[in-house]
C-alpha cells in the first residue's frame, strides 16, 4: 500500500475539525429543522473530508447530508468544496430505473399512443424490399422476373384497365395501387397489386412467440380447457386462421364464451361448446299413485 493511499484513508485534521462549518453549508442547502446530528466524517483524499449529517425531513429516511471541504496545502483556511444529499446504507431508494421497451406490458397503450418497432425486430422479417431482387424467404419465387410477375398480374386482373383506352394514357404514376413514381414492372408495384402490401412480416420466431402466448391464455393446460366437455377444434363457433397457424389456433366467436373474439388453441375448450349437451325436454310430473286431495268416507259405528 503506497503512502498516499494511507494519508487518503486517514482524515485531515483540521477539515475533520470543520463540523460547524460543514452544518452552516448544510442547512443553507436544506430546509429550516432537517438537518439532524452528525454521523461520521470520511476522508475522501488528501486534505479532503465530507462530513454526514442526519436527514429529518419526511420521505427520506436514511438520507444524509453529505457536505465535503477541503483546504490548500500547507494552509489553515477550510474552505467549502460541496453539499449535497446522498442516500445511506437503509435508505429508501426507488426501484431501478427499467427502459420503456422492457416496462411496457399488454394492455398500456391507450389512444393515441405510439409505438415503434426497432428496425432489427427479431419478430419482422421483410416482406418485400421494394428492390429488384426479391428478398430471402419472399413469396415471390426465384427465377420469376418482375416483367413476368406485371404480365401475370395484367392476365388476372384485366379489368383493372380500360379496353379502349390509348397507350398514351398510361403512365407508371396512373397504375391503380402502385406508389407514386413507380415504375410498372418493378418489385414494389407488383407487390401493391399483388396485395403484398406490408414491408415486413412476421418471422418464425414472431409467430413461435404468438403461439406460446395465446397458448397460454387459451390452451390446453388452462382450468377451463380440462373441464370443458370437448375441445374447441369440433365447435361450430371457430373461425379458423389462415397460414400455417391454422393447424393449430382459430378465432372464438361465441359471444357467450369467455374467449369470445380471442385466440384459441384448437385444443382448448369450455362450456359455450355447440356440441356441448342438449337440453333435455322438462320434466312433467306423473300422476300421484295415492290421491291425497280428495276425501275418503268412512261409515261411523256406533259403539
Amino acid at each position: 500500500m503506497s503512502a498516499a493511499t494511507t494519508r487518503s484513508r486517514t482524515p485531515d485534521r483540521l477539515c475533520a475539525e470543520a463540523v460547524d462549518l460543514a452544518r452552516s453549508a448544510a442547512e443553507e442547502a436544506a430546509f429550516p429543522g432537517v438537518v439532524g446530528e452528525h454521523v461520521t466524517a470520511v476522508a475522501d483524499g488528501d486534505r479532503v473530508v465530507t462530513h454526514f449529517f442526519e436527514c429529518k425531513e419526511p420521505g427520506y429516511r436514511g438520507w444524509r447530508w453529505a457536505v465535503t471541504v477541503t483546504r490548500a496545502s500547507r494552509a489553515k483556511l477550510v474552505t467549502l468544496d460541496e453539499t449535497v444529499l446522498l442516500p445511506g446504507p437503509d435508505s429508501l431508494l426507488a426501484p431501478e430505473w427499467v427502459p420503456w421497451s422492457e416496462r411496457l406490458r399488454p394492455g398500456d397503450m391507450g389512444p393515441g399512443d405510439l409505438l415503434p418497432t426497432e428496425a432489427e425486430d427479431l419478430r419482422l422479417e421483410p416482406g418485400y424490399n421494394a428492390e429488384e431482387s426479391a428478398p430471402p424467404n419472399s413469396v415471390v419465387a426465384s427465377g420469376v422476373t418482375p416483367q413476368n410477375l406485371a404480365d401475370l398480374v395484367e392476365a388476372e386482373a384485366p379489368e383493372a384497365e380500360a379496353p379502349d383506352a390509348p397507350e398514351a394514357e398510361w403512365s407508371p404514376e396512373s397504375s391503380p395501387g402502385s406508389p407514386s413514381g413507380t415504375a410498372r414492372g418493378t418489385i414494389a408495384a407488383v407487390a401493391e397489386e399483388l396485395g403484398m402490401r406490408r414491408a415486413r412480416v412476421l418471422s418464425r420466431y414472431g409467430l413461435h412467440l404468438a403461439a406460446d402466448r395465446w397458448d397460454e391464455s387459451f390452451g390446453a393446460k388452462t382450468p377451463m380447457a380440462q373441464a370443458a366437455p370437448a375441445p374447441c377444434v369440433s365447435c361450430g363457433f371457430l373461425l379458423p386462421l389462415a397460414g400455417s397457424l391454422r393447424q393449430a389456433f382459430g378465432v372464438c366467436a361465441n359471444e357467450f364464451s369467455p374467449a369470445d373474439g380471442h385466440v384459441v388453441s384448437l385444443a382448448y375448450g369450455c362450456g359455450g361448446h355447440s356440441e356441448a349437451a342438449v337440453m333435455p325436454p322438462p320434466l312433467r310430473p306423473l300422476p300421484p299413485v295415492m290421491d291425497s286431495m280428495a276425501t275418503d268416507a268412512f261409515p261411523l259405528g256406533q259403539s
